[in-house]
């Protein structure tokens, strides 16, 4: 389900607008300002922003290059009067999708935002990917890891060529995906994509699956059937756990690989077949051909221009864009509005180790969802292996690993410091290096530390001002981003989803000097 923010400081234009949209079953949120949409965007997950252009606070123009900052793929339709109108046509410069007039129409408003919403998809795949990779029905390639854009770029040159393929990587990393995509970004992509997991299907029926049978030609075989390669022919076969299959049947593979033919099992005549083989296997092949179980000429025909799936532990930097997929996903399919993940639970899910890889992570946001009541998904409703893990792992810290979870945030920070500081390299203490290497678990530990360090902060209720504690909070986070990572500008931006841009507007804004931190 599509979630909508509206942007407006006219409180009965917001309510109006609301209720014309929740009519249409979109989710609908309000913000009252353009401070209020950024701090709102950032927070949570937006398909769509109807933003005003006269605020108070921030304008609609500055809160347009903030949210595009933070995320492109949302779309922005402006709000304007008449005599504003030069201020609409120039935000469209700035990434706005359209703008509308006031007063508003609720009929133009709807029509305007389900066809902005039918370009959403386009624009996500755009965000996510270079080069964009086309797949079946609603799936989304999401990556802007360095390892992820290696594989698009892998991707899109094999689409281009008919070779066969063989994709590695350990179980749940998204095989068949890359499959479907050098499928349908091909010159096949109109025929048909078959799909058979090698491991799942007997030994005594596996050629029969792969070529076919005649009517009678083994018990059980009451009819003719026609194979995979047969029923895949134009299009692609896709081998799923090609390293389970026997010597045998490798034998019979390689001959239909090299001559485009095959004899089905009962037959005397041969078919001549168009089908290109991509194959994925998580096994070892080069050590199960020294054990004489992997043919190596076989090996070689798939292994032209392999491609080698990163673990989700290789890609950390991939989880945040993850997660948002999968909310989106779910939200449609269990009919719910969790806006995002609390900042403690995505320290977990950064910490955690991900053996199961995508699908692990998969099963664990729907699992926050059926137990997950609020509006975000909070570390209580993570499965055990998560949070009970990392629990222990905090009262109990292996040697081998800086990770600083403490009950109190003073020393936590300054192991983190400490441990920093030992790792560190870097002479240069201008607080804006570049991007400092630091590992995933210190980057976790550091978040964590982070976030724990927040937890002091206390509400100035003797001053029951909105503005005044939100700003403290605001200076308090910072600061405490600031300490975790050793007051370097690009890591705080990149590890506490910060625009570098605003960053350096707000650490200016409370006079707050980055080079104290470090």
């Amino acid at each position: 389900m599509f979630r909508v923010l509206v942007v407006d400081d006219d409180a009965d234009l917001r309510l109006s607008v609301a209720s014309a949209l929740s009519e249409s079953s979109y989710l609908v949120d309000q913000a009252r300002d353009g401070e209020e949409c950024v701090n709102k965007v950032r927070a949570g997950k937006y398909n769509l922003v109807l933003l005003d252009v006269n605020m108070p606070r921030m304008s609609g123009m500055e809160a347009l290059k903030e949210i595009k900052a933070h995320d492109p793929s949302i779309i922005v339709i402006i709000l304007t009067a008449f005599s504003n109108i030069r201020d609409a046509v120039e935000s469209t410069k700035e990434g706005a999708y359209n703008y509308l007039e006031k007063p508003i129409k609720a009929e133009n408003l709807v029509y305007m935002i389900d066809k902005a919403l039918k370009a959403h998809n386009m624009v996500r795949n755009i965000t996510f990917s270079a080069p964009v990779i086309k797949l079946p029905g609603d799936t989304e390639f999401i990556g802007q890891s360095t390892e992820m854009k290696r594989i698009f770029s892998v991707i899109d040159k094999l689409s281009r060529v008919d070779t066969a393929v063989l994709i590695r990587g350990e179980s749940g990393t998204g095989k068949e995906l890359v499959a479907q995509a050098l499928h349908f970004n091909s010159p096949r992509k109109d025929n048909r994509f078959v799909t058979i997991n090698c491991s799942a299907v007997p030994e005594n029926l596996i050629e029969s699956e792969f070529f076919g049978h005649e009517k009678g030609s083994f018990t059980g075989a009451d009819s003719r059937k026609i194979g995979k390669f047969q029923y895949a022919d134009g299009g692609t076969l896709f081998l799923d756990e090609i390293g389970d299959i026997s010597p045998a049947m490798q034998v019979k593979l390689l001959r239909v690989l090299q001559e485009k033919k095959f004899t089905p099992v009962g037959a005397n005549r041969e078919v001549e077949v168009n089908v290109r083989i991509v194959a994925a296997t998580n096994r070892n092949l080069e050590e199960m051909i020294k054990r004489g179980e992997f043919r190596e000429d076989l090996f070689y025909r798939l292994n032209v221009l392999p491609v080698q799936l990163p673990a989700l532990r290789e890609r950390k930097n991939d989880i945040e864009a993850l997660v948002r997929y999968f909310i989106d996903k779910f939200n449609q399919q269990h009919h719910k509005s969790i806006s995002g993940v609390g900042l403690e639970a995505m320290a977990l899910l950064r910490a955690h180790t991900w053996p199961g890889n995508i699908r692990e992570l998969e099963n664990v946001i729907e699992h926050a969802f059926v137990i997950e009541t609020g509006s975000e998904i909070t570390s209580p409703s993570l499965p055990e292996s998560i949070s009970g893990a990392h629990s222990r792992m905090a009262m109990n810290p292996p040697d081998d690993e800086r990770v600083f979870l403490t009950s109190s945030p003073s020393s936590g920070l300054q192991a983190m410091q400490s441990a920093m500081n030992s790792d560190a390299t870097d002479d240069d203490d201008s607080g804006d290096d570049g991007m400092m290497e630091i590992s995933d678990a210190q980057a976790s530990a550091a978040i964590t530390v982070a976030a724990s360090a927040l937890k002091g902060f206390k509400l100035d209720i003797c001053k029951l001002d909105f503005q005044a504690n939100k700003e403290e909070f605001e200076r308090q986070f910072l600061i405490s981003a600031l300490k975790a990572f050793k007051g370097r500008i690009n890591q705080t931006a990149l590890h506490a989803n910060i625009p570098k841009k605003t960053l350096l507007r707000k650490l200016e804004k409370y006079g707050i000097i980055a080079k104290e931190y470090v």
